[in-house]
């Protein structure tokens, strides 16, 4: 098949956008507003952006809080969620009166950071600490937008040390969750993972 994306005439159930490109890595981010209160919410619409600075951004539909407080107090973190903080990730995206703790609603605990005031979400395998950097409206060829890219320069980084072997950080460990389309959603584990050489000239992670 093939349909137009203007028009959506896909026959389909639902839009298969979000289905096709997956498995996507979720930001569990917690920002802090200038009163304190505390905001943590999961975006599938988050990955790195750079490593020279490392730089990661998420997508926030409106006046998120997520989006807000960073705007307004400088800083984010970034938790990853792995298979048995599921069900708390999943709870922490449910529409809450701005200001109202995730945390105490989805019954997770907050670990302070070193590097910025939000804390990361305690037993998540690793997280990024972050100064936000800008939002970037993402307008689209008809004028119009819904969201914008939240960018934050990732200025400290936690890894829980269980995930870390000979030098190297054990991600399908960890167990990571991404997210699918629809209700979905993948969990990585070492035996999906697999090696491949890099093509000569392309720049890896060996490099400086």
């Amino acid at each position: 098949m093939q349909y137009d994306v203007r028009i959506g005439d896909h026959g389909l159930r639902y839009d298969p956008f979000k289905a096709l490109v997956g498995p996507r890595p979720i930001g569990w981010i917690t920002t802090l507003d200038a009163m304190g209160r505390l905001n943590c919410s999961p975006y599938s619409y988050f990955t790195i952006l750079s490593d020279r600075p490392h730089m990661v951004g998420f997508s926030a539909a409106g006046d998120k809080d997520s989006r807000a407080f960073a705007e307004e107090t400088g800083e984010f973190t970034c938790s990853f969620s792995c298979f048995g903080q599921r069900n708390e990730m999943n709870q922490t995206a449910t529409p809450l009166a701005r200001g109202e703790s995730e945390f105490d609603f989805a019954a997770i605990e907050a670990e302070p950071s070193r590097f910025v005031k939000p804390p990361r979400v305690k037993g998540a395998p690793a997280a990024l600490e972050c100064k936000w950097v800008q939002s970037i409206p993402m307008v689209g060829v008809d004028g119009q937008t819904r969201y914008a890219l939240v960018i934050g320069q990732v200025v400290g980084i936690y890894i829980d040390d269980a995930f870390i072997e000979d030098g190297i950080v054990d991600t399908g460990g960890m167990q990571p969750v991404m997210r699918a389309g629809y209700d979905e959603y993948f969990v990585v584990g070492p035996e999906q993972m697999f090696k491949m050489d890099f093509p000569p000239g392309v720049r890896t992670h060996r490099d400086k």
